[in-house]
């Protein structure tokens, strides 16, 4: 069944791109121009200097200032902490790329990793301010900004008193420094990589910075590219364009919804889900369970506008 519907889908989108060429450019072109313009110069920059750190092993200083809080609300190691701060400071796909370094030199267990996965890879603050906020005209700021990033946060807090409560080892809760750490995570595995030196830790980050960003503009090619289907086959097509490719899709979308925008953001749209997976493979850590989280994240976002329009109608989505 798979091999069928792989066939059919190449055919289909084939046929698509040669009885359609213009539109096609056009959503090819779109997907690429997001991605030179928007994510190359905000992303690559931070994967590059984030993953140096990492392989220097320089983490824990850089997060010293939040560890004595973060430490006691997650209840993580170093690491942990460094991932939630990426996650929610630098946006997607930071919060996979990192817990998938971390994962690849053993400074992290695969249930930590995955427990970061569930919140951690959300889309950046900078461009929810900068261009999603602007684009659906919104006059207030802390409902949004909570609804986006404050959502994750705490669910972030029930799942590690809850699902992960007995999952992660209580012994990296209070063991900040990279190697204390180390020495919990997975006794019966691999021991954790040594630090490399500056010039063979920005070597190597920068060849996998600039893997994961070719990776990440191929996805947003294709994926603004499928644009094309709904637009042949489905009345008000734009309507679709999000659940595809995020970016791309919110241009197409303007500002006609802006309640189901703010809903699908947590989700990310399919592009974001293959993103993570090319992120997250080889590392242990499962693309389904955070499908799952990200689903439930969505439902919770949704509650929480729905709250919000009960307790005052009168500010909703001012």
């Amino acid at each position: 069944m798979k091999k069928i519907f792989g066939i059919c889908f190449f055919v289909l989108m084939t046929g698509c791109v040669l009885t359609h060429s213009s539109l096609s450019l056009a959503y090819a072109a779109l997907g690429l121009n997001l991605w030179y313009e928007k994510m190359v110069p905000v992303l690559l920059p931070f994967m590059i200097l984030s993953g140096t750190l990492i392989r220097m092993g320089m983490t824990d200083s850089l997060i010293r200032p939040v560890r004595p809080l973060f430490g006691r609300i997650y209840r993580l190691s170093a690491p942990g902490i460094y991932v939630i701060l990426m996650g929610f400071l630098c946006g997607f796909p930071m919060g996979a790329r990192t817990a998938s370094d971390f994962r690849d030199r053993q400074e992290i267990s695969s249930e930590e990793g995955q427990y970061l996965l569930a919140f951690c890879n959300n889309l950046g603050p900078v461009y929810f301010l900068g261009f999603v906020l602007p684009l659906l005209h919104r006059k207030l700021l802390f409902p949004y900004v909570f609804g986006m990033y404050g959502v994750p946060l705490l669910y972030g807090i029930f799942l590690r008193y809850s699902v992960y409560k007995n999952r992660i080892s209580e012994k990296t809760d209070h063991s900040f420094g990279r190697n204390n750490a180390a020495k919990f995570l997975e006794p019966t595995g691999p021991a954790p990589l040594p630090a490399m030196s500056l010039t063979d830790a920005l070597d190597d980050a920068i060849t996998a910075a600039g893997r994961s960003i070719l990776q990440l503009g191929g996805y947003m090619i294709f994926f603004n590219l499928l644009n094309l289907l709904p637009r042949l086959l489905l009345p008000d097509s734009f309507r679709y364009a999000p659940l595809l490719e995020i970016s791309g899709g919110l241009k197409l979308l303007g500002d006609r919804f802006p309640l189901y925008t703010l809903l699908l953001l947590p989700f990310g749209g399919l592009s974001c889900i293959a993103q993570t997976g090319s992120c997250i493979r080889n590392t242990g850590l499962s693309l389904k369970s955070y499908i799952l989280h990200k689903m439930v994240l969505t439902v919770l976002t949704a509650a929480y506008y729905l709250g919000w329009f009960l307790l005052s109608p009168d500010t909703f989505l001012l």
